[in-house]
């Protein structure tokens, strides 16, 4: 049963905007600050809900000369952007499982800028990340949990993992399409069976989308239409290899009058087309096509590309290998 229409306003949505945290694995995190103020006050403007900063990695785990400081979401470098974030905008971090000391780094709440902290995992290290679900919301942060790479999981063991994480007080459980694998059909699936645990338990389902096949748009206002709420984007979709839903697609779509996309038009003509100059890369290309079709982590087409290759059968050829 669908929820709502082309024409309906969903109090229930909500946009989170990616851009600082997927797109920084394209530049290593090297953002100017006039480049995250201007996508903080054009967020706030176009009405998003949610701005992901970036990573709480580790140190110990990842060098600080080699990345950077959006690598580690410190939060005296997050309040020198938003100071007391007097906005209705609330700020999120990317907690990976094994990458961070998030005893250690994740301040009680009254203490930092941070809103949500969202868990990464994949499905194998789900005890730790129900262990930093618990820790987060004992420091009074709002939690989501982001299960990647699901296309490579078993039906059965996503449900156990979905029983197991309805029991803890995460608020958000994210659909995550880490090899931009899937096609709509899959995500109303997969929708339906994140709602049938997220109603069961009192939590909300989001959707994180990779473009490898041209599909993060379509498969984020489909799995909307099924009545997921929490819906990410990045600003011209940037992000790893292929790229995210374009926030300027998906707020250009959204109907309610609160979502303006006219400020991610200004950071896209004031900032986004200078990465490109610069040598950034992120986006659609036949490498990760051929991913996206044959289900394959995007690290080797993303090679593929940095070597100036174009022998494209041979990837293809390859990737059938891998498995």
């Amino acid at each position: 049963m669908s929820k709502g229409n082309l024409l309906s306003v969903r109090e229930d949505v909500r946009v989170l905007d990616a851009t600082m945290r997927d797109g920084g694995l394209c530049n290593d995190f090297y953002f100017t600050d006039e480049f995250v103020r201007d996508l903080y006050h054009n967020n706030i403007n176009a009405g998003v809900d949610y701005m992901e900063f970036g990573y709480k990695a580790s140190k110990k785990v990842f060098s600080p000369d080699k990345f950077g400081k959006w690598k580690f979401c410190d939060d005296d470098d997050i309040r020198a952007i938003v100071g007391e974030n007097d906005s209705p905008m609330k700020i999120a971090v990317m907690a990976d499982v094994g990458r961070c000391d998030y005893k250690r780094d994740i301040r009680p709440k009254n203490e930092s800028p941070v809103d949500m902290v969202r868990i990464a995992t994949y499905i194998h290290t789900l005890p730790v990340a129900v262990d930093m679900i618990e820790h987060c919301h004992k420091m009074g942060y709002e939690t989501a949990i982001n299960i990647m790479a699901i296309s490579k999981n078993r039906t059965e063991d996503l449900c156990a993992a979905l029983d197991i994480l309805g029991k803890t007080p995460v608020n958000v459980f994210y659909i995550v399409d880490s090899y931009g694998a899937f096609y709509p059909e899959q995500i109303r699936r997969f929708s339906q069976m994140y709602l049938e645990y997220a109603e069961k338990y009192g939590k909300q389902v989001g959707i994180h989308a990779h473009n490898n096949q041209s599909l993060a748009f379509g498969n984020t206002i489909d799995a909307l239409q099924e009545g997921v709420s929490y819906l990410d984007c990045t600003v011209m979709g940037m992000g790893r290899g292929a790229g995210n839903c374009q926030s300027e697609l998906l707020i250009g779509f959204l109907k309610n009058p609160k979502y303006n996309v006219e400020p991610i038009l200004d950071q896209i003509g004031d900032h986004m087309t200078r990465l490109r100059e610069e040598g950034v890369k992120w986006g659609f290309d036949i490498p990760y096509i051929l991913t996206g079709q044959l289900n394959s982590h995007p690290r080797t087409a993303i090679e593929f590309i940095n070597q100036g290759r174009t022998d494209y059968k041979t990837l293809r050829i390859d990737l059938l290998d891998l498995d």
